[in-house]
């Protein structure tokens, strides 16, 4: 858990390669927001850090919102209040894509 993006950020920034699968991002944090968090991420020299699947969890559900979130850098963006069973399901198909696609593949079953 992270207070607000700037924490956000640093934690992935200190991290090792693994230590985290996916970030769930908010939008709206004190500090630095979720999208210019992600920004920050996707910014870090160390590749596994940078590539780390990011989903958007939201109250906005705008176009423009889901378009920002995509530019940014995330790879989904979800709406709230949660749809567990959404949730599980975009989880599941973010870490498998990110993993084929990476460098350092994540392991396991999801």
């Amino acid at each position: 858990m992270a207070e607000n993006g700037s924490i956000a950020v640093e934690k992935i920034k200190k991290s090792q390669p693994g230590e985290y699968v996916l970030v769930l991002m908010d939008i709206q944090m004190p500090v630095m927001d979720g999208w210019q968090a992600t920004r920050a991420i996707r910014n870090l020299e160390i590749s596994a850090l940078a590539d780390i699947p990011i989903i958007a969890l939201s109250a906005n559900a705008f176009e423009s919102d889901k378009r920002a979130s995509m530019e940014s850098g995330m790879d989904a963006h979800l709406e709230k209040p949660i749809d567990v069973p959404m949730l599980l399901e975009t989880i599941a198909k973010t870490i498998q894509k990110r993993s084929q696609d990476a460098q350092y593949p994540i392991r396991g079953r999801y």
